[in-house]
């Protein structure tokens, strides 16, 4: 595996105020790296804080103090991928439409993206599927879509935020496996939230553990 250094993250700190006037300190002194082909998990109970510190990571979102380094080839914004817990797939786009529509937005449909998006598809079971709407798809497939869509520009980090929560256990396996198996085969750097401790040691190379936000 290779040890080059994709994020760092020193001493990130979040607060925000609740409707009782409140001060809540969402996240405090986070440190941690992620590495070229690491596959990290965040786990934690709900509301402490994984899905913000995925989007302060992904530039979604801001943060009060700390610092956020990154190593990647190119502007951040290139070589982060993001699946949330929706699939929030264009339900008027086809299956191929919507995996390409980041390739249109960034001016990258080029021969060799499209190909691996057709890769992609083919990889994730979705080659036949290439004209259906959203609206004909399960939920798991939804979430393929998603997947590849994120996968489509070939950014050098993947952060995705409980992307199989809402889905039912039999799905949640098989795509846990195929997720296991595509970033193994595709070489990803994967930050993956969840609050299933089982799921996370199955996934990961490495497993962040967070604590519940404390009132100041």
């Amino acid at each position: 595996m290779s040890s080059k250094r994709i994020v760092s993250v020193q001493n990130l700190n979040k607060t925000f105020v609740n409707q009782a006037n409140e001060t809540i300190t969402a996240l405090k002194d986070i440190n941690f790296e992620i590495n070229s082909q690491e596959f990290v998990s965040i786990i934690g109970p709900s509301g402490c804080g994984k899905s913000t510190l995925l989007r302060i990571v992904s530039q979604l979102e801001t943060y009060n103090s700390g610092n956020i380094e990154y190593f990647t080839d190119g502007p951040i914004a290139d070589n982060i991928g993001f699946v949330f817990q929706e699939s929030v797939l264009f339900p008027w786009k086809s299956v191929y439409k919507n995996a390409i529509f980041p390739l249109k937005v960034k001016n990258m449909m080029t021969d060799a993206h499209l190909q691996y998006v057709d890769h992609l598809l083919k990889t994730t079971g979705l080659e036949k599927f290439k004209n259906a709407l959203p609206k004909e798809l399960s939920g798991g497939m939804k979430q393929r879509v998603s997947i590849v869509r994120s996968l489509s520009y070939s950014p050098q980090l993947l952060l995705m935020d409980e992307p199989f929560g809402a889905l039912d256990a039999i799905t949640r396996d098989t795509l846990n496996l195929e997720l296991a198996r595509i970033s193994r085969e595709e070489k990803m750097t994967v930050v993956f939230v969840t609050h299933d401790i089982d799921e996370a040691v199955f996934l990961s190379s490495k497993v962040i553990v967070m604590s519940p936000p404390r009132r100041n």
